[in-house]
């Protein structure tokens, strides 16, 4: 039994294994949850990908004569992947600083800003940056605005990974004032009647395009086309197209003309946020979600699936070692079982996915995925077969030893089965369990259910409507696996018991 389980899922291991090729693609990064304008999932289109960055990656794929290929990945795990080598180019509003420059190469910057602080319609107390100090202000995680409030110093900060959740907990009142770059405030907090922009403009921001440094030709191939892009003026149109062009762009480029485009792209996205959506609108609009939430539906359970069969094939191995093994190979598993149980699986993974790649060993997001969840639950499956195991009474061993059956024999035609039916309850919940947690994997992007619940709901503002949606598919996916689990405690627990107390009844009324 085990050993089918564990061919099983190294077989659906080995079908997500990335298959060969040699087209020509531009392999770029960045991060579409909370990515608005830079990159985001189009309101009118929820499966199309847009922003301004997107303009400016397929403008430079063209020019280069390769295929941009999207690889989304959160933002604070961009370089670490650069340096995985899961892509070539990582562009998500990435700022020129001394910290980065140390670990990746910039291409030569294709965007000027400055940071803007926003508070509530009602609040007067703050007018300039200064102001936000003994105050409880949100940013975004590691980025120039953070250590912008870091120096500024007695500033209670809260960081974001979706700035459009710290425009809504400034709404909400959990925040004195926010500070983020001037296009995410544009867009993120334009709309909201209830927060206002206060303020000078706060330094200046350069993005760039970050590569591995020891890809020098690709660097160079980028930077000449981000210059014919600027000198054709294709550049300024794409700003212009999302009404992005501000006067620190106007003064570096020498460029004070008027706009050259209208904000089609901006008036877009002002049409798709206008407020008081009618009930028959909202319903559209959250079917039109089902596809994309049906496709990460099947990545969470293909992921789940895999990882549980790998959890219980190498589970069951190492409660056999532990329970039946030798000392040393006995101490080995209970070592790695409390080592596993006593970690958080968000660390292992990003240890298989961010890690593992120093020494060699690289894995694609669904390998990593469904490894690190195995490798975890296998500790916890371990338990429930040394339990199972441990509930064989003794005379079983002993009885089939004395038919003149091996060690091996005795356990697998008499302990094993015995045990197997104690412990499948246990097993199909913990499935469940696992189910969850595979939210996690959408740290190594991958994009399952919590990650495409994330993608639309920071594109429309709405973490209500979809967070329903997306439990209710979570709900649908388990229950198969809650009704499987009560069945098998009432068929393995109940009726075994019920059959075990009737045979004793009939031994004792035979003796008599």
């Amino acid at each position: 039994m085990g050993r089918r389980l564990l061919w099983g899922a190294l077989f659906l291991l080995l079908l997500a294994l990335p298959a060969g090729g040699e087209e020509k693609v531009l392999r770029w990064a960045g991060d579409s949850e909370g990515g608005v304008p830079f990159m985001f999932n189009d309101p009118k289109d929820v499966k199309r990908l847009i922003g301004f960055e997107v303009d400016i990656v397929e403008a430079v794929a063209k020019i280069l004569g390769r295929r941009p290929v999207f690889v989304n990945n959160s933002w604070d795990n961009l370089i670490p992947g650069l340096e995985r080598k899961l892509y070539d180019v990582a562009i998500n509003g990435l700022e020129v600083t001394p910290e980065h420059e140390q670990e990746v190469a910039f291409s030569i910057p294709y965007y000027h800003t400055f940071l803007q602080i926003a508070v509530r319609r009602d609040n007067q107390d703050i007018q300039k940056l200064e102001d936000l100090r003994g105050k409880v202000a949100g940013t975004l995680k590691q980025s120039y605005s953070y250590f912008v409030l870091k120096d500024l110093g007695k500033v209670d900060i809260r960081t974001y990974i979706v700035e459009a959740n710290a425009y809504e907990d400034l709404a909400n009142g959990r925040l004195d004032g926010t500070l983020f770059d001037a296009p995410i405030a544009l867009y993120s907090a334009g709309f909201n009647p209830e927060v206002k922009f206060v303020g000078p403009p706060v330094g200046e921001i350069r993005y760039a395009m970050a590569l591995r440094k020891e890809d020098k030709a690709l660097l160079g191939e980028i930077n000449a086309a981000l210059v014919q892009l600027r000198d054709s003026g294709e550049l300024r149109r794409i700003y212009d197209k999302w009404n992005l062009w501000n006067p620190l762009m106007a003064k570096e480029w020498n460029d004070f003309s008027p706009r050259k485009v209208a904000t089609s792209a901006y008036d877009d996205w002002a049409e798709a946020h206008r407020p008081h959506l009618t009930l028959q609108k909202r319903l559209e609009r959250y079917a039109g979600f089902l596809p994309i939430f049906g496709e990460a539906a099947v990545v969470t359970l293909k992921v789940s699936v895999t990882a549980m069969l790998l959890a219980m094939a190498l589970g069951f191995l190492l409660a056999v070692i532990r329970v039946f093994g030798p000392k040393w190979a006995s101490a080995l598993a209970v070592a790695y079982i409390e080592a596993i149980r006593g970690t958080p699986v968000l660390i292992q993974l990003f240890f298989i996915f961010y890690g593992l790649p120093n020494v060699g060993i690289k894995l694609s997001p669904f390998l990593a995925g469904a490894l690190g969840l195995g490798l975890n639950y296998a500790a916890y499956e371990a338990e429930n077969y040394r339990a199972g195991l441990l509930a064989v009474p003794r005379g079983q061993m002993e009885a089939a030893l004395g038919l003149s059956m091996t060690r091996w024999q005795a356990l697998r035609h008499v302990v094993i089965p015995q045990a197997f039916r104690v412990v499948i309850p246990p097993v199909t919940n913990d499935f469940i369990s696992l189910l969850k947690d595979s939210s996690l994997v959408s740290i190594i992007t991958m994009v399952d259910l919590t990650k495409a619940y994330g993608q639309i709901a920071a594109t429309y503002y709405d973490y209500f409507g979809t967070g329903i949606m997306v439990a209710a598919i979570y709900l649908l996916l388990g229950l198969p696996f809650v009704r499987l689990s009560r069945w098998a405690e009432r068929r393995f627990s109940v009726q075994d018991r019920e059959k075990q107390r009737h045979h004793e009844n009939l031994m004792r009324g035979g003796w008599r």
